[in-house]
């Protein structure tokens, strides 16, 4: 029987809305078995991230080289994925990073996620190295590892329509490419003919394995305690989706990011508008607006707007990447479908549009204005399985040490690197991707380039903890420096914001958080005092939730009022528990992953942020002219948010002996006001 249907029959107080177990995989050996977990980590931690932080925590050995046999991987689906709930299809990938040495995740949307839990487990972890490439193909919970000889060597997508071939266009596929095969620390795992769990560089990890690829064909149903509600609770959040009035053009977008640049005042951000952008135009919404407006660094983090003005970026006018698409793309339990399949030129096969990180990665912070090339190696670094915001960023590092004579054509195989050459752009990717001269320097990223390089490089490896930086800049909002700085996983930028805390709208569930103005000065931003940090600390926590249980972040834009996560929560448990009860195990959560790292080795003080990207020193034109982020007061005040030593980032020893603090924090929300 069941675990699940066991626990319904004997009249438990909740149907978990989880499968109670996950598979363990031992690629050194061969052996797969089941473990049943016990109900209490479900409701501490919860599942997707969650889960995987207990296991990994109590798995990984300290030290554990993130290549070798005793790191994890795991692929680990929410809690909410599978339910009849809303922006619930994101799925995970897990591990200890190669790129950073700190706890590694990687995000993915696509229809993988639901795919884990209908062959009747919450996640699948790999341990140890196969002595041959192999795939896991798993049909209804009977799991069995597969020669992939003959896949090894295949870009993402031939490997992907190789297994789906095989399998039947209804399974689901994560395969690793090039990239990951060849250990590159930048690399991720594709799913979906363009959707990649990029970040933290744990392609290498699946390739060091020797595991080509996850082949995930079940059809278990997921329970859940009341299905009823949960699906009225979705058409009610469904009807803010579906409003969308119309709105400004693509060249409107730019000249309102130019109005909100020279504005000394700014108005709280309403998620419901950057909803609208979304349905119209996906994240590309944001390509010129972003730059003019701040939010997007240029040139390796040291340009603005005044070198990447409308007459460049007039390429990558939203309007002109809408034109070349064909459809939209949805993932999984989305009814906002901000993906877009594209035909890039006539008579072209059909790809993914590149989303907003890979265009400004590619455009702005290259200086490459041409769109052609910004689709082309957007679609070879997809097809390799390699991160597009590393890539981007690591290709601009390399620009700058050529502009400043570091690199020479005696280093770069005689490549051009001036800014903005996509020629030359182009040739270095493909280069990356096969780790050939040049391209086996930066196939690591910047930081590890810049060690290898020597010669001041390093001034120009704009990363944090060894992280590439995403293309959102602290400097126009210091909640992102903050968030780059801090979290466990260093670098990211899905994790938090002032704009993030402004559009979440928690305040409207959660007692007292405190209310932003709906009109300030930008000034303001900048003020490092407690109110910032209690509202940093407040996205952390609802992000960790939010990954426990499988949510998008474009969801979460809509407000608490409008998304109903605990209500969706409660619903498909059973349980009655508070916003504040679920911001908890958000934080139990997050203070594993922390004290993950430190078991690790980790100084949680050595993954700040490039003093460039926190405007030291700071810029003198555009519109972060002369701001300057108090990056470390900030990192301070947030970690007192969490109980942790403010000046080492180090929760207490009891917190990291039981990794999480639950006794003392077990439905208290006392602690999102710490006095400082």
């Amino acid at each position: 029987m069941h675990p699940l249907q066991r626990k319904r029959e004997e009249g438990a107080d909740m149907d978990f809305a989880a499968m109670g177990k996950i598979l363990n995989v031992d690629l050194s050996t061969g052996a797969i078995r089941d473990e049943t977990i016990p109900d209490e980590i479900y409701r501490t931690y919860l599942s997707g991230t969650g889960l995987a932080a207990r296991l990994l925590y109590d798995r990984i050995p300290a030290g554990a080289d993130p290549l070798g046999p005793d790191n994890l991987l795991g692929f680990v689906a929410g809690l909410l994925t599978g339910t009849p709930s809303y922006f619930t299809g994101r799925w995970s990938v897990v591990g200890k990073s190669p790129l950073t040495g700190c706890w590694g995740d990687a995000n993915c949307g696509g229809n993988l996620a639901p795919a884990i839990k209908r062959n009747g487990v919450d996640g699948i972890f790999f341990r140890g190295i196969s002595d041959r490439p192999v795939y896991l193909h798993v049909k209804n919970g009977r799991a069995e590892l597969r020669d992939a000889s003959h896949l090894w060597g295949k870009d993402t997508t031939e490997a992907e329509a190789m297994l789906l071939a095989e399998h039947g266009r209804g399974a689901r596929v994560a395969v690793i490419g090039p990239a990951g095969e060849r250990l590159s620390l930048i690399a991720g795992i594709f799913n979906d003919r363009g959707r990649m769990a990029a970040r933290s560089g744990l392609g290498a990890v699946m390739g060091a394995k020797r595991l080509k690829a996850v082949v995930l064909d079940g059809k278990l149903r997921v329970p859940v305690r009341d299905a009823g509600a949960m699906k009225r609770l979705s058409r009610t959040c469904n009807r803010w989706v579906q409003m969308q009035p119309p709105f400004l053009s693509g060249k409107g977008m730019a000249y309102l990011g130019a109005l909100m640049r020279v504005l000394p005042a700014q108005m709280a951000l309403d998620g419901m508008l950057y909803k609208i952008f979304l349905r119209k135009w996906g994240t590309t919404s944001m390509n010129q607006m972003s730059v003019e407006m701040g939010d997007a660094p240029v040139m390796n983090w040291k340009g603005t707007s005044a070198d990447w003005g409308m007459g460049r970026s007039a390429s990558v006018n939203p309007d002109n990447i809408r034109a070349l698409e064909k459809a939209k793309y949805h993932c999984y339990a989305c009814p906002l479908g901000c993906g877009g399949i594209c035909v890039p030129k006539p008579g072209a096969p059909e790809v993914h549009r590149p989303e907003y990180e890979s265009v400004l990665a590619l455009g702005a912070q290259c200086m490459n204005a041409d769109l052609d090339s910004i689709f082309q190696i957007n679609e070879l670094l997809n097809r390799a399985g390699m991160d597009t915001i590393s890539a981007g960023g690591t290709i601009a590092f390399a620009m700058e040490c050529w502009e400043r004579g570091i690199l020479t054509k005696a280093d770069t195989d005689g490549l051009e690197l001036t800014w903005g050459n996509a020629e030359a752009m182009v040739a270095l990717v493909e280069r990356m991707i096969r780790r050939e001269g040049i391209g086996d320097v930066l196939a690591d990223g910047v930081r590890r380039a810049a060690e290898r390089i020597g010669r001041e490089a390093g001034l120009f490896a704009m990363h944090a903890g060894g992280q590439e930086l995403p293309m959102h800049d602290g400097r126009n909002d210091p909640g992102f420096a903050v968030h780059y700085s801090v979290e466990p996983a260093p670098g990211r930028h899905t994790l938090g914001a002032w704009m993030y805390y402004e559009m979440f709208q928690l305040w409207k569930r959660v007692r007292h958080l405190p209310r932003p103005a709906l009109f300030y000065f930008k000034g303001r931003k900048y003020v490092a005092d407690e109110e910032k940090a209690v509202m940093a600390a407040a996205c952390s926590r609802y992000m960790a939730l939010a990954n426990a249980s499988g949510l998008c972040l474009f969801g979460l834009f809509l407000g608490a009022s409008r998304i109903p996560v605990f209500e969706w929560l409660n619903a498909a448990t059973g349980w009655n528990r508070t916003p504040e009860d679920y911001l908890a195990a958000g934080e139990r959560i997050h203070t594993l992953k922390q004290a993950f790292n430190v078991r690790h080795g980790i100084d949680p003080r050595a993954n700040r942020l490039s003093d460039r990207a926190a405007g030291i020193p700071a810029q003198t034109r555009g519109a972060n002219r002369g701001r300057t982020v108090a990056v470390a007061k900030m990192m301070s005040d947030y970690w007192r948010q969490f109980g942790w030593d403010p000046e080492t980032g180090v929760p207490p020893a009891e917190d990291r002996k039981s990794g999480s603090g639950e006794e003392q924090k077990s439905g208290s929300i006392s602690f999102l006001v710490r006095s400082s």
